[in-house]
This record gives C-alpha cells, structure tokens and sequence, in this order.
C-alpha cells in the first residue's frame, strides 16, 4: 500500500493490517496472525513477544522504500548493534536511538540523525529539506479528536507537510485503519501528543 501524499510505502508493524485494532485495543494474541511468517519472524511466538516493540524498525522500514528488508530482519539488526535490550526477566527495552542511528548509517547507508530536543516547527523544516523524521508520539494519536492521553512512547514517520503547508502528513505503524495509517494533522494538534524528540532520515524509494 502506498499513500497518496508521497511515495513512501505504508506498513502496520503487525503482519495483517486488519487486525491491528484486535491486537491493540481489543487483545487479540498476535500468534493468531495468520500472516506472522510475513514479519520474518522465527516463529508465531517471536512474532507475538516482539511485534508490538517493532514501530521503529517499521518506520525504517517505510523510510527504506522499496526493496527493504522484512521487520524482522531490520530487527535483528538493530539488535546487535544495542538499539534493543532485554533485561533479565526478558522485558524488552527500545528504541535507544543512538545505537539505531549507528546501525542506520553503517548497515543502510542511510544519513541517520537523532534529535533529543525537536521543536514541532524544525519538523517542517527537516521534511522541506527532503527529510523523513521518525517522531515520538503518544499511539492515542490515532484518535486526535480526543483529549491526548500523554506524549511519547510511539513512533510515527513524518513524510511531509500537508497541502495547506501548516501541518504533517504521517505514517502510523498502529493505525488502525487506512486513514489512521497515512494520516495528516495541524501541527498544533500534532503537538499534544509529540514528545520533543526523534531521529530524522532522508527519504528514499
């Protein structure tokens, strides 16, 4: 699937894109996803313990374009290079941005730069310079007409302004449904979930 606003690909970090509302607002088990194997995952079990850790590895993955490797290549990936962690009862820890940006540029050839602090209005500026930007957001911005239950722990991809130019057209790893998964915002509406921070990538199809 791709959107209408750029060329870039559209992913759900869930194999099946219809069952991504199951699986995150309903409970279904991810092993249940017919579709798992798609992922590159091992097994249906490794697909369940780790998919809804992958938004990530899903932005890159559409950041990528076409040809990108599975999610769970891009996973093992970032593993080795420490952009993942699993503690001692096997809690799993992620994105940690600088080691993925390492990864990014060695693995992907891809010019990966991490922002600790990013105002809502150098997003503009980085997707004017033919940049994608890879954003923390709360996933509740699947829903923007409800009071924004926080901001961060959620990647979303920025691909460019909208037609109007004051707001950000964006790719949803969750998004529950088309419009959800290639949405667009204002920008102040956008910022009620933003937490200050991301990692920005050139575009590429």
């Amino acid at each position: 699937m791709t959107c209408s606003t750029c060329s870039l690909p559209v992913h759900t970090q869930f194999a099946s894109s219809g069952l991504v509302g199951p699986i995150v607002e309903d409970g279904l088990d991810p092993a249940t996803d017919p579709a798992w194997a798609e992922s590159g995952a091992a097994s249906p079990a490794e697909y369940a313990r780790w998919s809804g850790h992958l938004c990530g590895m899903t932005c890159l993955r559409m950041a990528l374009g076409a040809g990108a490797p599975s999610l769970f290549a891009l996973r093992d990936g970032a593993l080795r290079y420490g952009a993942y962690t699993q503690g001692a009862q096997g809690e799993i820890k992620g994105l940690i941005y600088a080691p993925f940006a390492e990864y990014a540029r060695e693995v992907h050839g891809v010019d990966a730069t991490v922002h600790r602090h990013l105002a809502p209005e150098e997003i503009l500026g980085l997707l004017d310079g033919g940049r994608t930007v890879m954003a923390s957001v709360h996933h509740g911005i699947r829903y923007p007409g409800r009071p924004a239950p926080g901001r961060g722990g959620h990647l979303v991809l920025l691909t460019s302004r909208t037609a109007d130019g004051t707001g950000v057209h964006f790719h949803n790893p969750s998004g529950t449904t088309a419009g959800t998964r290639a949405a667009e915002l204002a920008l102040p509406d956008f910022e009620r979930f933003f937490a200050g921070r991301g990692v920005s990538l050139p575009a590429r199809v």
